[in-house]
């Protein structure tokens, strides 16, 4: 009985991916996760300002963003301080020059107290930002509507749409790359299943992705519900969007890659197909080898008796005299089919690339801010770069590993392949980084410099392991010089040459010890049979013993040869299965041993498989990158908020040691501050201790905020008391981001009272 199972470089192979997909899985989580994508368009002024008091009710709520964005009538609401909604419901657009503004109007009439104001929009790179602020009209009330705790794009249908574009990106990467590498570096993978399959799934998985993110983005972009990947009406807002815009043309243009592929793998597949007298798949030229035009006639003209050295035109003036002339005429045909086709898809190819290319340009990061004209086309050769090196790499990996001996030509083709796109992402990437950071404080200072300074590692790490594969590809041609070029006047060319022969050698032992070993395991059965019917038995017994075995000096027969049967004698269907997998392995162990017996050619499928393992790690970063605020966006929004990041900085614990100066005047204040955002209703509890630690009463404590840089409060809180040495207060509301000050004033007898003061950084 025969067993297969995973050899020890295949599992090793297996083991490598699967780290780099964790390490992938990793990044998506701890930059991703469920949190909501960064905000690429960011609120920098309102009117009311936030957190202010006003005389009069205002008779309109205007938003500033830092660059354009797309909202409709109900992504300004306001709110009284009961929570109905007043503002009139429809949406003014205010914007002017470079001014992105928008305002709701509110009707007269409105009564004093604390109004809550939320938004929603989406950026002009494709991304949803939200938000919410507070002013009050007279005196702020001791009520206020309660705002939404989960920021657009966030939760489960923001991690569904995260890991959407992350796999579309891959399925971009391998059509493109894959397909590039088949008509630029090595035409024969056509024919290689393997190659096939990773072109095709990167077709699927871009497709699939891309549907799944038109679904997505009416949740996404609006009430975050996953089951309104199934509102028609929003998914038809959806498409005159300009991200919905960009994919249904990507969808189209992924029609026109499918006939692409078909073509790829059918008409171009069949141009490069070996001719019916070159060896058996795993043998010479036809284990992928791009047969040459001009060495098939050459074969041609010798099986036929013609001399190879004959010109076209002795051909052309003999002609009928001999096969030579149509068989030169034929391959001249082919090579010329050939040669038209592949031009034809290489032109094609670029065309439907680029198309793909700007799908991304056009709703993202490119599209909006500086130089949009020159940013787009500059993103555009980037994506193809990548495309081109990465996909390639995918090719070449699933080649080395899963498919015929690669050829050292296509192998030196991909290098220089990759070299040109590695200048062309390092041009590229210059530009968008300045484009997009502006300053080296940047790099240190935002989230996006840090997440670009990774990808630069990365990017390092990837180049120092291809220039280790492209030293072992210059090795494999050495070799080859050093064993067709120079033999017998090297010493190195001698051992080389001596060790394919002793190769060649082993081979045939090999193959010889499995074919006995095959046709054994299907005399076997014949001789249980032979054994229970003596009659039948006796005309074998007599057959001579040389029947079943080429004579002396003749090649070694196929492999697939089976005992001498009579001509009433019906094959056993079961043997002739068994003899078919003993075949199959034998061909699979042949075509392994070629491909490992070959050093310098395992060293270079060990360093691609590690540069491709880098490249999942890089393309995880890269998709993050894009999702998260261009570091220029979140420097010009700091210095509108006098310097503080809007980030969050998580709850607040503050413990403020007081001395009110009477008897039992001394005691610490615990107070904790729940989530410490802005915009957000937050928790605060307090909890006052004597000096032994022991939970005391006072007659009386208020708690005030005070952001002097834009001259907000103080503003109070009335925290209600719960038990002895135990107050609370729910729904603070502390409109803008930055450094706060908190005022605590405790009153330990009716003279005794002090007031502390702490700084407290709200995100």
């Amino acid at each position: 009985m025969v067993t297969t199972g995973l050899g020890p470089r295949r599992s090793a192979v297996l083991r490598l991916l699967v780290v780099a997909v964790a390490l992938a899985g990793a990044l998506i989580g701890g930059f991703g996760g469920a949190a909501p994508a960064s905000a690429h368009a960011a609120l920098t002024g309102s009117t009311p300002v936030q957190g202010s008091v006003v005389d009069h009710a205002p008779g309109q709520v205007t938003l500033t963003f830092s660059e354009g964005v797309a909202m409709g009538d109900s992504s300004i609401r306001v709110l009284d301080p009961r929570g109905k909604r007043v503002d009139r419901g429809k949406l003014l657009n205010l914007s002017s020059g470079n001014v992105v503004k928008y305002g709701a109007g509110l009707p007269p009439g409105l009564g004093n107290g604390t109004y809550t104001v939320t938004w929603q929009a989406v950026s002009a790179d494709s991304h949803p930002v939200s938000g919410a602020f507070t002013f009050s009209v007279g005196a702020p009330s001791k009520a206020a509507a309660p705002v939404p705790q989960q920021k657009a794009g966030g939760g489960l249908v923001g991690a569904l749409y995260g890991v959407a574009r992350y796999l579309a990106y891959a399925g971009f990467i391998l059509l493109v790359g894959g397909a590039a590498f088949v008509v630029a570096c090595r035409p024969a993978a056509a024919l290689v299943r393997s190659v096939q399959r990773l072109v095709v799934q990167g077709w699927a998985l871009l497709a699939g992705t891309t549907v799944v993110m038109l679904l997505l983005r009416t949740p996404y972009t609006g009430s975050g519900d996953l089951a309104d990947v199934f509102d028609l009406a929003g998914l038809q807002q959806v498409l005159v969007t300009k991200p919905g815009a960009a994919l249904v043309s990507r969808l189209l243009l992924l029609a026109a890659a499918a006939l692409f592929v078909a073509v790829l793998f059918g008409t171009f597949a069949r141009l490069h197909e070996p001719a019916s007298e070159e060896p058996a798949p795993g043998e010479g030229p036809a284990t992928g080898a791009e047969p040459v035009p001009g060495e098939e006639r050459a074969a041609g003209q010798t099986a036929e008796g013609g001399a190879p050295g004959e010109t076209d035109g002795a051909d052309s003036g003999k002609e009928g005299t001999g096969a030579a002339g149509p068989q030169a005429v034929q391959a001249a045909d082919l090579a010329r089919q050939r040669r038209d086709l592949t031009f034809g898809l290489a032109f094609g190819g670029v065309i439907v690339a680029a198309g793909l290319a700007a799908t991304w340009a056009l709703a993202e990061h490119a599209s909006t801010g500086l130089q949009t004209a020159v940013a787009m086309p500059v993103d555009v050769l980037h994506l193809l770069a990548v495309a081109a090196w990465l996909g390639g790499l995918a090719a070449l990996v699933v080649s080395l590993y899963w498919g015929p001996p690669v050829e050292r030509r296509a192998v030196r083709r991909f290098s220089r392949i990759a070299f040109g796109s590695v200048l062309v992402l390092v041009a590229t990437g210059v530009y968008q980084s300045w484009r997009q950071v502006g300053s080296r404080r940047a790099l240190t200072d935002t989230t996006y410099g840090w997440l670009l300074l990774l990808k630069v590692g990365l990017v390092v790490v990837l180049v120092g392991i291809a220039w280790v594969s492209r030293r072992w590809t210059g090795r494999l041609t050495e070799v080859r010089v050093a064993g067709k070029d120079v033999p017998g006047k090297d010493e190195a060319g001698k051992d080389v040459a001596g060790k394919d022969e002793a190769g060649k050698d082993e081979e045939a032992e090999e193959d010889r010890a499995a074919e006995k070993a095959a046709v054994g395991a299907v005399a076997a059965p014949d001789a249980a049979t032979a054994s229970a019917s003596p009659t039948a038995s006796a005309p074998t017994a007599s057959a001579p013993p040389s029947s079943d075995r080429a004579p002396d000096g003749a090649p070694d027969g196929p492999p697939d040869r089976t005992p001498d049967r009579t001509p009433d004698e019906s094959p056993d269907p079961a043997r002739a299965a068994q003899l078919a997998r003993q075949q199959a392995a034998l061909r699979t162990a042949r075509t392994k041993r070629q491909r490992d017996a070959d050093p310098e050619r395992l060293a270079l499928r060990r360093s691609v498989l590690a540069e491709a393992s880098v490249a999942v790690v890089l393309l995880v970063v890269t998709t993050v990158l894009t999702a998260t605020e261009p570091a220029r966006t979140e420097e010009a929004v700091k210095a509108r908020s006098g310097g503080q990041s809007l980030a969050s900085s998580g709850p607040q614990v503050l413990k403020i040691p007081f001395d009110t100066g009477g008897p039992g005047g001394k005691g610490t204040a615990r107070l904790d501050l729940d989530p410490g955002r802005s915009g957000s209703a937050n928790a605060l509890r307090l909890r006052i201790t004597d000096p032994s630690g022991k939970a005391v009463d006072v007659p009386e404590v208020k708690v005030s905020f005070t952001q002097k840089a834009k001259k907000i409060g103080p503003l109070p809180i009335a925290p209600k008391h719960l038990g002895k040495g135990q107050w609370r207060a729910d729904g603070v509301q502390l409109p803008v981001p930055g450094q706060w000050q908190l005022s605590l004033l405790v009153r330990t007898s009716d003279i005794d009272q002090v007031t502390e003061i702490k700084n407290v950084k709200i995100g």
